[in-house]
């Protein structure tokens, strides 16, 4: 199995779903898993996504077998040291009469492209001395398959069976540019025979060039791989292939908005995929052991943010503290309310305060806005009016925050149980409801109206910033 990504620009949600299937495939079949760069394109090259591409596939731990920076046997593995290699077969090619030299100028091929017709063969019977002619008068050329002219062709999809092109619809294409440079047809076909690719798993828009492959595949003599073409991807509406326009698809989008790659591997493997017994949540262990093609739909897949959501959610409930700690300390970091880098005494307060927010955490990059006020030593001071319930006023909140701050200074024991039993106890002996004087609590504390337990966050806020942030608040109140 290989993935062959072209570096034009960061690794797309979608291309990590191929390359998610072709290493759960290796995995399953113990066959192996190459990274093979297809870097041809200059005029479209970006330089910086191939780091990207290789950070990423690294993140969601896709590891490759062979490939940059792994080496192996059939290297090397950028189509951009491979040139020469693709000049010898596609002259190889002219040689035997299955390819030709063509010298048509951008100004005609441009003049055919208007016309709707594809290229009309009009260099395609040049002699060989015709051809040493324009050579030596300086003229480029490119080379060009000789297509069959007639007659039809059979593609065998794995997942759609036989699939007939009539042979008169496809022009005689590029193999090799005039810079010298494979297009892709070329590059592809020598590649994953070079690199004894036994089967081809990639996006269903390349249907349409299979034919061209099987017949290069052909007039090389040799054999092709089995093609195995994934469904599209779909908007979140079902309407229209997945797009910029529909939010992020870039994978590196995803992980710096705080998803973890198993929560999107395990997204990404549903997207057209499902296991036997129909489950929701899957490990990457589990789907290595059970994935195989014939899972695979054919029908267009949407893709389901809200599912993502989800998927992010279990996983992060799965993880134990310290892991989550790790993982969401680098936000807390971007949002300055952690040092970097982070002393242990500091990083074993944040795993103290994780199991308070975990369950209500969806994204890695919320843990900022969840846990701000469990890091600074003041916030800001709450409003009278969000301090106030509905069904108070400033004067019985003011005298509820006194007495509470009264009982607190003289609590020795600050955990969580001491807390609570003594406020309960407050709340009992000023016969009122206990939330009437846990909510302005909450809020003087926190800033917030809706947190984790009162008395858990107060334990780990502790008992020096807690009165502090009390008196802050009754000081609004006078």
């Amino acid at each position: 199995m290989r993935f062959a990504p072209s570096p034009t620009g960061y690794l797309h949600i979608g291309s990590a779903r191929t390359a998610l299937y072709n290493w759960l495939m290796a995995k399953k079949e113990k066959g192996l898993f190459l990274l093979r760069i297809e870097d041809t394109d200059r005029s479209r090259y970006v330089p910086e996504a191939m780091t990207d591409i290789m950070e990423n596939l690294r993140w969601l731990g896709l590891d490759w077998d062979e490939g940059p920076e792994a080496g192996g046997p059939a290297g090397p593995y950028y189509q951009s040291e491979r040139v020469e290699i693709y000049r010898r077969h596609a002259e190889d090619l002219v040689v035997q009469g299955k390819a030709y030299y063509c010298f048509c100028s951008p100004e005609r091929l441009e003049e055919l492209r208007r016309s709707g017709y594809g290229y009309d063969g009009h260099c395609r019977e040049l002699s060989a001395e015709r051809c040493r002619e324009y050579f030596e008068e300086g003229k480029e050329a490119v080379i060009r398959f000789k297509m069959p002219r007639e007659g039809k062709i059979t593609v065998r999809d794995y997942l759609r069976g036989e699939i007939l092109f009539d042979l008169q619809t496809l022009d005689d294409f590029v193999l090799l540019k005039s810079d010298g440079f494979p297009t892709y047809h070329l590059a592809v076909v020598v590649d994953d025979h070079l690199m004894a690719i036994t089967h081809v798993l990639r996006g269903d828009e390349w249907i349409a060039s299979t034919p061209r492959h099987i017949l290069l595949y052909k007039a090389f003599g040799w054999e092709p791989p089995v093609f195995i073409h994934l469904p599209v991807l779909l908007a979140p509406d079902g309407k229209g292939k997945l797009s910029k326009r529909h939010g992020s698809t870039s994978l590196r989008e995803y992980r710096e908005q705080g998803y973890l790659p198993e929560a999107v591997n395990n997204f990404l493997l549903l997207l057209g995929w499902h296991p036997p017994d129909d489950r929701e949540v899957v490990t990457m262990e589990e789907a290595a052991a059970v994935f195989s093609p014939e899972r695979i739909n054919t029908a267009p897949v949407a893709f389901s943010l809200e599912k993502l959501n989800w998927l992010n959610g279990v996983y992060i409930r799965r993880l134990a503290p310290e892991d989550l700690a790790a993982r969401v300390l680098p936000f807390l970091q971007k949002d300055g309310l952690l040092p970097d880098p982070c002393p242990p005494e500091r990083f074993a307060y944040l795993v103290r305060i994780i199991p308070l927010v975990q369950e209500r955490l969806r994204l890695l990059s919320e843990i900022g806005e969840q846990t701000a006020y469990f890091f600074q030593e003041e916030i800001p001071a709450p409003s009278p009016e969000l301090l106030v319930g509905k069904k108070s006023s400033a004067s019985e909140t003011r005298d509820l925050l006194a007495a509470a701050l009264k009982v607190l200074e003289g609590v020795a024991d600050f955990s969580a149980a001491n807390v609570e039993e003594t406020l309960r106890g407050l709340a009992a002996e000023l016969g009122k409801k206990p939330g009437l004087l846990f909510m302005p609590l909450r809020v003087a504390i926190t800033g917030r109206t809706a947190t984790p337990g009162l008395f858990e966050t107060m334990e780990a806020i502790g008992k020096p910033r807690v009165l502090r942030r009390i008196r802050a608040a009754l000081s609004g109140l006078a």
